[in-house]
């Protein structure tokens, strides 16, 4: 049987690729994998375990105790399970932010999570989000997008993001932040983030986010591979 459409859509911090890809997905029926929450589920696990990334040891016994699981709420919104624990605000502060950042330049828990990811992507008809779907987890993916943006820009809109959850954030410690995450994931030697040589590239410093799921759907139904009935439109 053949396998359902995989599309991937990767880009820097705060680029507006998570809203981008859960609209998308939900306008195509399709499910939303946001890897970046693993990453981030991964890190509280971390912290709350107090487990030093430096020791391979600790690393493989916090792999082998994660349960990790993606679940959809009435809402269409994505819901982060750690066991029967929604963690899904504990993992968006700043603080896991940084410390997911640490936690992917971790080759085993890059490799747990890659295989975690492909099972979910297995059957196809899915949206996966992150930095490293389109280069080296589906590096044979039906369709790869790149989102991009400004910093300037990007610092506005994940300090909006922190201000509509309730935490308090100066807008240029969160441009540090941002820059500061750039080079450590674009010089990591696990998976470092760039685009895949087939991705199709889009700056959305300028766009809103319908304006950059329409250009991905013009592209999508350009190839002809989903028909027009299997999207709402």
């Amino acid at each position: 049987m053949k396998r359902g459409i995989i599309i991937t859509i990767d880009g820097p911090s705060g680029a507006g690729k998570g809203t981008v890809a859960r609209a998308l997905a939900k306008r195509l029926g399709f499910l939303y994998m946001d890897t970046g929450a693993m990453y981030r589920a991964i890190a509280l696990l971390a912290h709350r375990n107090l487990v030093d990334l430096n020791d391979e040891k600790e690393i493989t016994e916090l792999i082998l105790g994660a349960h990790i699981s993606l679940r959809t709420d009435p809402d269409c919104n994505l819901r982060v399970f750690l066991g029967e624990e929604d963690v899904t605000e504990k993992i968006r502060t700043p603080e896991m932010s940084r410390l997911s950042s640490d936690i992917a330049t971790k080759r085993g828990i890059r490799n747990f999570l890659k295989a975690m990811q492909r099972k979910i992507g297995r059957e196809g008809k899915i949206v996966a989000e992150g930095r490293d779907m389109g280069t080296y987890v589906f590096p044979n993916a039906d369709f790869k997008f790149y989102i991009d943006a400004s910093l300037d820009e990007r610092a506005k809109r994940r300090w909006l993001q922190l201000k509509e959850s309730g935490i308090k954030a100066d807008i240029e410690d969160v441009k540090g932040e941002i820059g500061i995450r750039d080079r450590q994931d674009m010089g990591r030697q696990e998976s470092p983030l760039h685009p895949a040589s087939d991705a199709v590239i889009i700056d959305t410093t300028n766009l809103t986010a319908d304006e950059v799921i329409e250009k991905i759907i013009k592209t999508i139904e350009e190839a002809k591979l989903i028909d027009e009935e299997n999207h709402t439109g």
